[in-house]
């Protein structure tokens, strides 16, 4: 069994109670989901206001192109992306906008995007609702103390599709610069076990679904603005 098989079983074993109530029980309640946890700490200027502009935010953003290029490049990943995500989220809006959420927002925080999926699919399993032991929420799994630092403390935004994005973004971006570039110490410390090898490894063996065909990268990255 591989660490990716071992982090989606330990979340299946989480949803059972849930599931056992029956499907109004299961759509009604938060998700579970057994990641660790971000450690409340410091933060530069930039990263907080990059965090509270996130919160009011509540369309998908547009994602914005230097060129014809750029944007058939872009459509590309999309594409593929939908392809690889069909069986998780079968209704291609919702597909597309979170895609498209978090192609723009990995690329916003200078981040891989295949790298930032890879940590959806351990975080959450691509569950919305997800919610750990530890009370980490979403997408990406985001502690509520993050709320609390630079907002009203309202941890259910963390709910919120691009809120969640944004923050998980901007947070592994934060870890990065603080372990010097260092990926595996940076997913360490963004999952609370910093120094330890399974989750990082988990994240790069999800990462490895996620990869766009090298030939199309090099077409050009796009860019993320706002």
């Amino acid at each position: 069994m591989t660490h990716v098989d071992g982090w989606a079983r330990r979340r299946l074993l989480g949803t059972l109670p849930a599931l056992a109530l029956g499907p109004a029980a299961w759509l009604g309640a938060p998700q579970m989901a057994h990641a660790g946890g971000q450690l409340e700490e410091p933060l530069a200027d930039a990263v907080r206001t990059a965090l509270s502009s996130a919160v009011g935010d509540l369309a998908p953003p547009e994602p914005i192109f230097a060129s014809t290029e750029t944007r058939l490049h872009y459509l590309r990943w999309l594409g593929t992306m939908s392809d690889k995500l069909r069986k998780r989220k079968p209704d291609w809006m919702v597909r597309r906008d979170f895609l498209q959420t978090i192609w723009y927002e990995a690329k916003r925080a200078g981040l891989d995007v295949s790298l930032v999926l890879g940590l959806v699919q351990v975080e959450s399993g691509f569950r919305k609702f997800a919610v750990s032991s530890v009370g980490a929420r979403g997408y990406m799994q985001v502690m509520p103390f993050w709320t609390r630092v630079i907002g009203d403390g309202d941890a259910g935004k963390l709910f919120h599709m691009q809120t969640n994005l944004r923050f998980g973004c901007v947070i592994l971006r934060h870890y990065l610069e603080r372990e010097r570039g260092d990926v595996f110490m940076a997913l360490g410390r963004y999952n609370g076990s910093r120094g330890k090898s399974p989750y990082p490894n988990a994240v790069f063996a999800a990462q490895r679904n996620w990869l766009f065909p090298a030939t199309l990268q090099a077409t050009g990255q796009g860019a993320a603005q706002g």
